[in-house]
């Protein structure tokens, strides 16, 4: 019998999966879908939507950043950006993606650009107008103590966008795939391979909201991503049917009982004045 695998009591290091991240995240059809709908639901934000608040500039801190795209699409709208990466790898091509979109689109203010930790920024930095932080709290070993420093990096009134990984999500993906064994285990525990980009905390998200609502946070919006995709028969999909897709998964993003099964729960939550 193999020994079980021993329980992951750090945070996940990622240097070196730059390119992993690339290729099996952001360069697939489920990583634009999750883009997309995130740009759409980020419209709620006034300052973030040029229809109710044209030409506004407000200053972003995008907390884990990855690869860049979010503060890159954020600096193309005119605000004042700082990304904040610790992963090495990750961090020097981000930078190199603003440079070469700061000579093609000529960002207002260039991407301003840190190795912090998400510990570490709210000594580091000063607080924002935004908090985005997408896709880090289920890397992290104690994901509800990072909700005390996020909240601290808002200013008042200010907003949070925050991301997380479903472990509901991850559970119905397991049955759907035949993963019985796993399921029935029901190891979403954080016993991960550190190699592997199955997050080591996946959460709850009434958990996470609860979280939010104790930090004094007041919860605009909730919405599933990726609620139907990863789910389809067809892995290939054409563009047509894609662009179907995305019109669903905005359909019922918002709606119970269907975010609730979304492999990412997006929270709006705003602090107040």
């Amino acid at each position: 019998m193999a020994a079980p695998r021993a329980k992951i009591t750090t945070d996940k290091v990622f240097d070196g999966l730059a390119e992993k991240f690339r290729r099996n995240v952001y360069g697939t059809a489920k990583g634009w879908l999750r883009q997309q709908i995130l740009y759409q639901d980020l419209q709620q934000i006034p300052f973030l939507n040029q229809q109710i608040e044209p030409n506004s500039t407000a200053n972003v801190l995008d907390v884990g950043g990855g690869l860049g795209q979010m503060s890159d699409w954020l600096a193309q709208q005119g605000h004042q950006v700082c990304f904040t990466e610790p992963a090495e790898d990750m961090r020097a091509e981000a930078q190199v993606l603003f440079d070469n979109q700061q000579q093609q689109h000529n960002y207002a203010f260039p991407v301003q650009v840190y190795d912090y930790k998400l510990q570490q920024i709210s000594e580091q930095l000063e607080p924002a107008q935004l908090v985005v932080c997408h896709a880090v709290l289920e890397w992290l070993h104690q994901p509800q103590e990072a909700l005390p420093h996020l909240a601290t990096m808002m200013q008042s009134d200010g907003w949070l966008s925050l991301m997380f990984f479903n472990e509901h999500g991850l559970r119905f993906s397991n049955i759907v795939k035949g993963n019985y064994d796993k399921a029935l285990r029901d190891t979403l525990d954080g016993t991960g391979q550190r190699l592997r980009l199955t997050p080591i905390s996946p959460q709850d998200p009434e958990t996470v909201i609860q979280g939010l609502r104790d930090q004094g946070l007041e919860i605009v919006s909730v919405a599933g991503i990726r609620i139907f995709n990863d789910y389809l028969r067809d892995k290939d999909p054409s563009e047509e049917d894609l662009l179907k897709v995305q019109e669903l998964e905005w359909r019922y993003c918002h709606q119970d009982p269907y975010w609730r099964l979304g492999r990412y729960i997006h929270v709006i939550a705003r602090k107040p004045a």
